[in-house]
């Protein structure tokens, strides 16, 4: 696959990102290893370079099979941009305490630290704060990144999740560019072609990071794991566009949900989280697929559910 750049960094990435959010459900992480094995070498050998994480993601048990996928194939860390994320903080930690985000500087340290160990690395190429906190204060962020930079534990930074307000207000607080903002895009989520988010990142070099580019499933082999957002979600419009238009390009409909996303100016790299390795292979033909402006604009029109004035 192409690799381009993560935003204005010396980083780069292929395309299409692998996301491990799915690969250790179990409660036992020897019991989650072969799963985890052959999802993350399947992409690896499909070409897939930037591998996302979040230390909530099967609560840390993503990271730490992870980890040890790296540790069983030395060379393999070279070969790939390990991401991560933290910020959120899970009910009853400790007891009592709600669902809550947290970008206080000691937790951004703290959870860092815990990444790193997981993982079994020196240092975390990409590390975003995962949901935007009413409490944050940017300065305080600031300072949290400045430390783990120099500290050789963070290469570069960025944000999930964010409006392009919030991006500005964190923006404005840090010596080092925000270079990506991870969000959810899809042809059943459009928000962020209209509230300026992809706008933002053409503008400021940031890369979009797109999570759940096929709107969990729904624009491929069925819905699965729907969030609470996503269930009032109503594929059948897109779906119908999509398979005609794979049909005559003999592509299948994920294929062209992902080339739809990959054309956009901004260069959105599509985050699948499939553990299926027939799937992690196949979603890569999406990255030499390309749409002519009319099939693009077909799908738009489709996943507005209205035509343009």
């Amino acid at each position: 696959m192409e690799r381009i750049a993560i935003g204005s960094s010396d980083l780069s990435t292929s395309r299409l990102a692998y996301g491990c959010w799915r690969i250790a459900p179990l409660e036992n992480d020897k019991e989650n290893l072969p799963l985890a094995r052959r999802a993350v070498l399947a992409a690896v050998e499909a070409g897939y370079t930037l591998f996302d994480h979040a230390d909530i993601y099967c609560r840390a048990r993503a990271e730490a099979v992870f980890g040890e996928i790296l540790r069983e194939n030395p060379g393999l860390r070279e070969k790939v941009v390990v991401a991560t994320k933290c910020g959120i903080r899970f009910a009853d930690e400790p007891a009592g305490a709600p669902a809550r985000y947290d970008s206080s500087a000691e937790h951004i340290v703290r959870s860092c630290e815990g990444s790193l160990r997981r993982l079994g690395v020196e240092c975390i190429d990409f590390y975003q704060i995962h949901r935007p906190d009413p409490l944050m204060d940017p300065e305080e962020v600031a300072r949290a990144f400045d430390q783990l930079y120099a500290a050789g534990k963070v290469r570069e930074f960025g944000v999930s999740n964010f409006r392009t307000d919030q991006v500005e207000m964190l923006q404005r607080a840090c010596a080092r560019p925000i270079q990506a903002n991870q969000v959810e895009v899809s042809l059943l989520q459009l928000a962020s072609f209209d509230d300026g988010v992809l706008s933002q990142c053409v503008a400021q070099r940031m890369t979009p990071l797109a999570w759940s580019p096929l709107g969990a499933g729904l624009l491929g082999d069925g819905g699965v794991d729907l969030l609470p957002g996503q269930r009032g979600y109503r594929p059948a419009a897109v779906a119908a566009v999509l398979d005609r238009i794979a049909s005559a390009v003999g592509e299948r409909r994920a294929t062209v949900a992902l080339a739809w996303l990959l054309k956009h100016p901004a260069r959105i790299v599509p985050i699948l989280g499939s553990t299926d390795p027939e799937r992690i292979r196949g979603a890569v033909a999406a990255a030499s697929m390309e749409l002519t402006r009319e099939q693009w604009y077909e799908l738009y029109v489709a996943g507005r559910g209205a035509p343009l004035a």
